[in-house]
């Protein structure tokens, strides 16, 4: 009979990640936690500014002070420290569309001094996903872009920026989730490619990611047949362990993608979505919705501990993976004398410190930005526009309240700039017919998605003087102006603003 330790319970706590509601942290929370759990993920529902949220973790870490407190900023679009202003630095696509290293080790480095800042251990980022189909619906901009050679020294640079400031990076999402058209918070997306073309296209930025020293890898809920045709990534062995684990060489921690999202949710129940991603080789498991009273987590603590008893899930197994996340919160801990060196943030380069970085992320983003103009026409604004934002619902990793921001930096520059939003396709245009103002469009993925594209042709028919400004990946040119800026962020807002009011 194997060994059983006394404090499975313990063990079983130490590899869950729960997600939590409110700003402050609730009492189960923070019971949990002084019984061993092992990390939390933060949204932008519990953040309202930096003082908050240093004040926030420093109550989870009085309980635990090992807890591994993990957050997705990603720069660009998924932001959560910075959810109600916009990204201070524009996101992987902007990045890799200048394809600058040493500027993206300097935009993952003051993301990192952001989180330092609040004593965050660890960032789910980069995205590592080749961005292989233009209709993918949920990577997209937040990947580097569609070639693997780019995603792989983009991937590199970001990683080890962001841990030369003494946060923890995490590649995502293993085996790569960028060859899809499902959205893994709803369904589960199937990789139809190849053996061959995995290894050439899907499986190199994560191959650099761990020869990088990468700390953390999120697995994505993905079919892939040619690697497993009957489990999904996160519940297999053959990808976890097999591909990840023996022949890709990686021995940091990994990280369930929310085990809530449609993709899994749709197949097991939480405990045994738990236990089976432990059994593949998974070392923590995130679960970014809870139940108000911490019933959830409880649920999950429970079902590993009857798991191991049941002999289903290997104690070894158990401990291995609690071993991991615990190695991360060490590797967190020895690297306090570089955050000190680091501490004061700077978002986006502004203040006085840090003088030698400018404005990094207005700099990253005029060079992301493209403009192709018709004819005869002046790329200038001289009075205040009107600035249709037709604003599509963007993924559900992307906080809800997220603009592109563009009508409120234009509205700095030229005051008097008036804003309307089309949410929907059933919404309508707003009356075009003054000529006397200037017009703005922003488009998100119009060549995505068919009624933004719909939209924006009657738009320019009405104006043909129109400007038209594309945030996702850009399409077909169209109105007198067609600027893009690869993505969503206040830098890259900033940067249009700027160059419509002066001209460059």
């Amino acid at each position: 009979m194997p060994h059983r330790s006394p404090d499975l319970a313990r063990l079983a706590l130490t590899v869950l990640q729960p997600g939590f509601e409110g700003t402050v942290p609730p009492r189960w929370l923070l019971r949990e936690l002084a019984d061993g759990l092992g990390g939390t993920v933060l949204f932008a529902r519990n953040l309202t500014g930096a003082a908050q949220t240093a004040e926030l973790v420093a109550r989870l870490r009085e309980e635990n002070p090992a807890v591994v407190v993990a957050v997705d900023e990603e720069g660009g679009s998924v932001t959560r420290l910075q959810a109600a202003t916009g990204s201070s630095w524009p996101g992987n696509r902007a990045l890799g569309v200048v394809d600058d290293v040493e500027r993206t080790k300097r935009v993952a480095g003051e993301i990192g001094r952001l989180l330092a800042a609040a004593d965050i251990t660890l960032d789910y980022a980069p995205v590592a996903d080749v961005n292989a189909n233009p209709a993918n619906p949920v990577i997209g901009i937040r990947s580097f872009g569609p070639d693997p050679g780019l995603v792989s020294r983009q991937t590199t640079a970001w990683i080890t920026g962001l841990q030369d400031a003494g946060v923890a990076a995490c590649a995502k999402h293993f085996p790569g989730h960028g060859d899809t058209v499902t959205d893994s918070h709803h369904a589960l997306p199937t990789v139809h490619a190849s053996l061959r073309l995995l290894r050439e296209r899907d499986l190199p930025p994560f191959a650099a990611a761990v020869k990088a020293g990468v700390r953390a890898v999120m697995c994505g809920h993905l079919l892939v047949p040619a690697l497993d045709p009957d489990h999904p990534a996160t519940l297999s062995r053959k990808i976890m362990t097999g591909l990840l684990r023996e022949e890709l060489g990686f021995d940091g921690m990994l990280v369930t993608d929310a085990i809530e999202m449609g993709a899994v949710a749709a197949l097991h129940p939480p405990g045994e979505i738990a236990v089976r991603a432990l059994a593949a080789g998974v070392d923590a498991i995130c679960a970014g919705i809870t139940s108000p009273d911490g019933e959830t987590v409880r649920e999950l603590r429970d079902a590993i501990v009857e798991a191991v008893h049941d002999g289903r899930l290997p104690e070894d197994r158990l401990a291995e993976a609690a071993a991991r996340v615990l190695a991360l919160a060490r590797w967190y801990a020895e690297n306090a004398s570089v955050r000190k060196a680091r501490e004061t943030p700077n978002p986006g380069g502004e203040g006085e410190d840090r003088e030698e970085d400018g404005d990094l992320g207005l700099e990253v983003a005029r060079a992301a930005m493209r403009v192709v103009t018709a004819d005869g026409h002046e790329a200038r604004l001289s009075r205040p526009p009107l600035v249709v934002d037709i604003a599509p619902r963007l993924s559900r990793a992307v906080d809800p309240d997220t603009l592109t921001g563009v009508a409120g930096a234009l509205a700095e520059l030229l005051p008097g700039t008036v804003a309307y939003a089309v949410a929907s396709e059933a919404a309508e245009l707003p009356d075009l017919g003054d000529r006397e103002r200037p017009l703005v469009l922003v488009a998100h993925d119009a060549r995505r998605q068919a009624w933004v594209r719909n939209l924006l042709a009657r738009a320019v028919r009405l104006r043909s003087d129109a400007i038209v400004v594309e945030t996702g990946l850009p399409g077909e040119p169209t109105g007198a102006v067609y600027v893009t800026t690869n993505g969503i962020s206040r830098a890259s807002a900033r940067a249009v603003a700027q160059w419509l009011t002066k001209g460059q």
